[in-house]
């Protein structure tokens, strides 16, 4: 396990979402798969509407290994296990479409703003 960084300035502490896609995603049906990712894109407007992810979305480039990460998204809540089990809880996650990582990220204190997330509160 990793350790927080000594260094000489205060650090924000974020969990980091990372979707990969899921084991069962190609065997699934088309129209299983588009209404798995309309339930997952509501499941994770619900969670920014709650102020538990600040930001998520998609991301796309080159492949550098078999199964890339698919999107990617920060939450912050404290804890990686909490944030794990919404993200489990989303239905294309539960039905294998997709699967999902949660680590911890440390950047400078300050160094991320996130508008919409204030909007929210």
């Amino acid at each position: 396990m990793g350790r927080t960084p000594e260094v000489d300035f205060a650090l924000d502490t974020y969990e980091c979402i990372v979707l990969y896609p899921g084991p069962s995603g190609r065997a699934l049906p088309e129209e299983t798969v588009q209404r798995l990712q309309a339930e997952h894109l509501e499941h994770m407007h619900a969670l920014q509407r709650k102020g538990i992810i600040l930001v998520a979305g998609s991301v796309d480039g080159p492949a550098r290994q078999p199964d890339p990460p698919i999107g990617f998204g920060l939450a912050c809540t404290g804890s990686v296990d909490d944030i794990r089990s919404v993200m489990e809880a989303d239905p294309a996650v539960q039905a294998g479409l997709y699967r999902v990582d949660v680590l911890t990220f440390l950047c400078p204190a300050g160094s991320l703003e996130f508008p919409l997330a204030k909007e929210q509160h």
